[in-house]
């Protein structure tokens, strides 16, 4: 008889409550318990959960590491899916390692790599992934000298931090003055040069900013899956332009990703995404640990979240190739259960709360978002 799978995710997206239904819909059948831990109460991973904990808040990486091998073993964890103190917690691969839990996570050398927009862009420039131009600024002076020369080349000039997952902390600098025009209608990312060079001279905290071109549509993250062999099992592109959202197989975006998986160990499951500058595709950024809309290539017949945990188990399951590519879909919002009572929770087992399928139709699926939920559906 096959035992039972064990997984933790800890501290994750609300979305990855599919990645926790693909993981139970797997296609090898295997039972898998989801063990889920956040600092949030009202996270709905934590309520997906067959068993949740709250994490403590204030931990150093070395606590933290400590807090997790605590958690490993307790909970008997064979697969450990980390993304707070993601750094912090591969460099001690070998301590999980001997407690008998496997980290679905890349080598320390790889998240060391992509902490850093502008270190990676060096890095992945160097082994010939085109980047877009690119300034550093850590004051004012550096900032208007950057989008000077963006805007020279007709270029508009945008900024985020060096280091920090997703949109967070995005602008796009404009020159137009402030006005009531910019009260009206939903807040957008367009910010006033004047009032940026403004706050950082007042300020008193430090920042680094990459500094760059707007890029264009369409946007494309190929999803990776790769091998402790650096070999890649799966590469797939999700495209978006506007609402509308995709798939493709286009070496132009899956050739770059591949190299970049597998050049610098990217294992497992890596996230890395393009954008076009002029008539090129380049890299906008690279995620590594699973995207929030993995799910999607449900779409496509594949079931990512499985095929990954089988790596980390040492069950290879091969080339993962996309029977089909799914149609055009856009994303809805739609509601997602919380957790009824106080944790510890247990996660009733005869539940009727619908579950991704592991290879559907090419039909609908359900995606959550931070601020509530979504429900992809095709266009």
């Amino acid at each position: 008889m096959v035992s039972r799978v064990r997984v933790w995710l800890n501290r994750t997206y609300a979305e990855n409550v599919f990645f926790m239904d693909q993981l139970r819909r797997n296609p090898s059948d295997r039972a898998v318990e989801i063990h889920a831990t956040h600092g949030d109460a009202d996270s709905p991973v934590l309520a997906a959960a067959d068993t949740a904990d709250l994490e403590p808040e204030g931990l150093s990486p070395a606590a933290y590491v400590e807090y997790a091998l605590d958690q490993c073993q307790r909970r008997g964890i064979d697969v450990f899916v980390p993304r707070l103190q993601q750094a912090a917690i591969v460099a001690h691969r070998a301590d999980f390692e001997a407690i008998g839990t496997a980290l679905l996570a890349p080598t320390p050398e790889a998240v060391a790599v992509f902490e850093d927009k502008i270190v990676a862009y060096e890095a992945v420039q160097a082994i010939g992934v085109p980047v877009p131009p690119w300034y550093r600024a850590r004051n004012a002076d550096e900032l208007v000298a950057a989008v000077e020369e963006l805007e020279e080349a007709g270029h508009r000039a945008c900024f985020k931090p060096a280091s920090g997952a997703g949109g967070v902390g995005f602008r796009v600098i404009t020159r137009a003055p402030f006005s009531l025009m910019h009260l009206s209608g939903f807040p957008t990312p367009y910010v006033q040069l004047d009032m940026v060079v403004e706050a950082l001279k007042q300020g008193d905290e430090a920042v680094d900013w990459l500094v760059m071109p707007r890029l264009e549509q369409p946007e494309v993250s190929v999803d990776c899956l790769t091998g402790p062999d650096n070999r890649v099992r799966m590469a797939i592109g999700r495209s978006k332009n506007g609402r509308r959202r995709g798939f493709t197989l286009h070496e132009q975006w899956l050739e770059p990703a591949r190299r970049i998986a597998e050049g610098f160990g990217l294992h497992y499951l890596s996230n890395i995404q393009f954008r076009m500058f002029g008539d090129e595709p380049v890299l906008m950024d690279v995620n590594t640990r699973p995207a929030g809309g993995l799910h999607q290539l449900s779409l496509c017949g594949v079931n990512a979240p499985w095929a990954a945990v089988q790596l980390a188990l040492g069950e290879d399951s091969g080339e993962v190739v996309p029977p089909f590519l799914g149609q055009d879909y856009t994303v809805v919002s739609g509601p997602r259960p919380l957790r009824a009572v106080s944790l510890p929770h247990q996660r009733i087992e005869d539940s009727t709360e619908p579950l991704l399928p592991a290879v559907p139709a090419q039909a609908e699926v359900v995606e959550v978002t931070p601020a509530g939920a979504a429900e992809v559906l095709p266009l």
